[in-house]
């Protein structure tokens, strides 16, 4: 079971549907719960967090630190998964479950960036000290194992 950390803190406006997407990982027992990363004050969240059973933190490290699972999908709130996300990401789990790169898709049209998350453990994210997505990405070294 994962722990799902969205970070939030650029804009939120694709939030809802990846917390519709990530239901029906709750609902076949992948996702154990779901932290939303945000800014203080930023609105809308905690609204949305009440509505969908979420919880709000501040920063990375601090949804980390409050996760209750040991494996982490870090994601950002404009990712959308594609089909059969939750069946790629049990496979790679049974077999080891090392970090990974998951990647989706936007709703930003043909030419916007490509989104995507990473598969960590907690005490890596914890270690980061401050790390983005990207930052992160590097830092572990994902350039191969791709998720989605």
């Amino acid at each position: 079971m994962l722990s799902v950390i969205i970070d939030a803190r650029s804009g939120a406006d694709g939030l809802p549907g990846l917390l519709a997407q990530l239901t029906a990982g709750a609902v076949d027992g992948l996702v154990r719960q779901v932290l939303i990363v945000a800014a203080e004050g930023q609105p809308g969240i905690g609204e949305l967090c009440e509505d969908m059973g979420a919880e709000a933190s501040l920063s990375l490290e601090a949804a980390a630190m409050a996760s209750r699972s040991d494996r982490l999908l870090v994601l950002p709130a404009d990712l959308r998964l594609r089909d059969g996300w939750i069946k790629a990401l049990e496979t790679h789990l049974t077999r080891g479950g090392e970090p990974a790169v998951v990647t989706g898709f936007s709703d930003g049209g043909l030419f916007g960036r490509r989104p995507f998350g990473v598969l960590l453990e907690r005490g890596r994210l914890e270690a980061a000290g401050g790390a983005d997505l990207q930052r992160l990405r590097r830092d572990l070294g994902l350039r191969v194992r791709r998720i989605g």
